[in-house]
Order: C-alpha cells, then structure tokens, then sequence
C-alpha cells in the first residue's frame, strides 16, 4: 500500500508559511523569450530599508537553504529570495546555461520590482551568481557574501585531484541524487558530520519531489561551471565582499576560499568555521547569521579598510 503522506511536501508547505508569516509573499516574473523567475518578495517594500537578496545554492529550492535567516534579514532589509533557473518555480526554455545568464535573469526580476541597489548574498552555486551580478552589474550591487562558493576554480583542478569526482557528471550524478544511496552520499560529501540514518522512504520521497525535475537542465548548469573556466579570466570584482567557508568543506575545498581572498585582496574578508562542512547554513547557521550580520549591519567597510582573515 502506498502511502500519501510526503514529508517533503509537508516541509515545502511549513517553508511557505514560514515565509508569509515573515512578511514575503509569492511572485512570478515573465521576462519573456520563455524565462519565468519565481520570487519571494517583501509585501510592502520600505524605501527607507536597503535590499538584500539571498541567492540559493543547488538543491530543493530558496525556501529550504534561506528558512531560517529570513526572519532575522528582514527587520533590516528589504528581502528578495529568488528561486534560480530550472529549481523551485523557475525555469526557460533559452539554451542559456551560465552564472552570467542567472545573473541577468535575478536582475530582471529586481528591475521589474523598481529595485536599483541591493547587497547579495549566495550559497555555493548562489554565491557564483552572486559573484555574476557583482561583475555585470558594478554600480548595483553594492556588498557581496560569498558562501562556500568555488568561483575561483578551474577545469584543471578537477584534473589534478583538488575534488572528489573526477568529472563534472559525475559531480551532477551526486548533486541531483535518483536513489537513497546518491543521496546519502551527497550527505556526506556535504556534511561535517552528516545525518546517520535516512530512511529510504523519505529519501525516495524528497528525490521524487526535488530531484526529479529539469533534470538534464541542471546537469547542463554544473557541467557550464566547469567547462572551459580558467582562474586568470575570473573579473575582479571591487565591492566589499565576505567570504564565508568550512575548513572541511569536501564539495570546493578550503583552498578555494584562499585563492579567490588573494584575487580580490583587501576588498575582500575571509572568514573559515571550524569543523564545518559545505552546507553551512545547516550545520553553522547562527555562526554564518552572525558573520553575515556583522558584515551587512554593524560594520561599513571603505576602500581603506583592511581587513584581516579570520581562521
């Protein structure tokens, strides 16, 4: 007998209440040529707030990487939590599959809410269209929180052993799991210390619901990562960023977050959590809201700073 309750679909429903109970509520985006963008946008956007936008990384949806720190943006900032192409309620059928595209298409989005500057912030595959936007988009993006986001690597380590897979398809067999056991062992290439048990029913039920869709569009988003990237064409951008990592992250190695701090020099702060794996805002999320908060809120860095690494 099957059963017809689905813990995935009962979680997606508390995100989404969560969300509007914080004062977001759901909007779709046309931008034509068959691109829709789905987005939780304030109900009332307050001239008087700065904007920020939190940009997910390759998974379920925003919903599921943002929950928690939604409530704690957003008595300080207009929130914007877009769901990237092909995850969530967004998807094209343009051919388009980089960073830069995502980019263009988050920015849209912002264009069609009247917003012109804003602060990002991006988890992994996030913080690469963050670091986009950054680029393209100079005189808007005025603060950058990269998160664990390898934006500084290149075809070549994946040649020279820097990751655990040895191609880009098979990074996309584990990032977008089609059985308990791929996704087990996303878990724990994931996690420091990764959930010990996950029954096959709920693992087959989240793959059923989250891991199923835009499936070969997906793999086409991560092999366009890779392919062709080279460290010495990556733009150096020169807002104010953070730079967020786990010193035991297995997905973009630590060494990652160092090469990319010494691209952007004195612009730019590191800091590395200990005993941290790549899904930060899982296992260190009050540590990543703190580190965030003091970047975002309390402080206001200048050209003239100079911020140190903090290990």
């Amino acid at each position: 007998m099957v059963s017809c309750f689905s813990y995935t679909a009962c979680r997606n429903k508390c995100f989404r209440y969560s969300f509007s109970s914080a004062g977001l509520r759901s909007s779709t985006a046309d931008l034509g040529d068959g691109t829709i963008v789905h987005c939780w946008v304030p109900r009332t956007h307050l001239d008087h707030k700065p904007t920020l936008v939190l940009l997910h990384g390759i998974g379920a949806n925003a919903m599921w990487q943002w929950d928690w720190f939604i409530d704690r943006f957003i008595p300080r900032f207009n929130v914007y939590v877009p769901d990237l192409l092909f995850f969530g309620d967004s998807h094209t059928t343009r051919p388009e599959r980089s960073e830069s595209f995502q980019a263009r298409c988050v920015m849209a989005v912002m264009d069609a809410h009247g917003v012109r500057t804003m602060a990002v912030a991006g988890i992994s595959y996030g913080g690469f269209v963050a670091y986009a936007m950054a680029a393209q988009f100079k005189e808007r993006v005025e603060r950058l929180v990269l998160i664990c986001a390898g934006v500084s690597l290149e075809e070549s380590d994946m040649d020279n052993g820097l990751f655990k897979v040895k191609s880009a398809e098979e990074a996309a067999t584990i990032l977008f799991p089609q059985s308990p056991a791929k996704l087990r062992q996303l878990l724990r290439l994931a996690f420091f210390k990764p959930p010990i048990v996950i029954p096959s029913c709920i693992a087959n039920d989240y793959i059923r619901m989250m891991c199923t869709e835009h499936l070969q569009e997906r793999t086409e988003l991560v092999e366009a990562l890779h392919k062709g990237r080279r460290f010495s064409n990556l733009a150096k951008i020169t807002q104010p960023t953070m730079i967020i990592w786990g010193d035991e992250d297995q997905v973009f190695p630590v060494e990652l977050a160092h090469r990319l701090k010494g691209h952007l020099g004195e612009n730019a702060r590191l800091t590395i959590l200990k005993k941290t794996g790549h899904a930060i805002n899982e296992e260190k999320p009050k540590e990543m809201y703190k580190y965030m908060k003091s970047f975002l809120v309390d402080t206001v860095l200048s050209p003239k700073d100079k911020p140190k690494d903090s290990n």
